[in-house]
C-alpha cells in the first residue's frame, strides 16, 4: 500500500471515523455476513439445456461484497495508524495534547481550552497552536 500523505481532509475523515466508531460497526457487518443469511446474494443465469434460455437464480456468498467491506475496511485501519503515528510524531508537547485530545478524543474546543488553562480563550489551542502547527507542515 502507498504511503498516506497527512492532509486536513484525511485529518476530519480520521476524527469522523473515531467519533462514530466506524471501524468497530464495519467489522461487525462483516462477521454478520460470515455468520448470517446477509452475506448471501443471489444471481440470475440462463439454462439452455433445453435449447433456448430458461432463467434460472443461482443462490451463493457473495464473495465481491464481502472483498469491497473488507477493502474499506484494511484501508480506514491504514488511515487510523498513519494519523496515529502522525500525531505521535509531533514534537512539542502542547501541540501534540492538542491533537490527542481533539483528534483522537473527539473533545470539542472549548474543552480542550478548559483542560489547557486557557478557559477564559476557548480559541487559543485551535488557532495558535492546531492552525499554527498545520500552517508550518504546509497542511492547513
Amino acid at each position: 500500500m502507498k504511503e498516506i500523505k497527512i492532509t486536513r481532509k484525511l485529518l476530519d475523515e480520521y476524527r469522523d471515523m473515531r467519533k462514530k466508531r466506524t471501524i468497530p460497526i464495519l467489522e461487525m457487518e462483516l462477521e454478520e455476513m460470515k455468520q448470517g443469511d446477509s452475506g448471501f446474494g443471489n444471481s440470475t443465469v440462463f439454462d439452455y439445456r433445453e435449447g433456448y434460455p430458461k432463467p434460472q437464480s443461482v443462490v451463493g456468498f457473495d464473495w465481491p461484497l464481502y472483498e469491497h467491506r473488507e477493502a474499506v475496511i484494511n484501508n480506514k485501519k491504514a488511515i487510523v495508524k498513519a494519523v496515529e503515528n502522525w500525531i505521535d510524531s509531533i514534537e512539542d508537547g502542547q501541540t501534540r495534547y492538542v491533537f490527542k485530545c481533539f483528534y483522537k478524543d473527539t473533545m470539542d474546543w472549548v474543552k480542550i481550552a478548559v483542560k489547557m488553562g486557557y478557559a477564559e480563550s476557548p480559541d487559543y489551542p485551535r488557532l495558535y497552536l492546531r492552525d499554527k502547527y498545520l500552517k508550518d507542515c504546509g497542511i492547513l
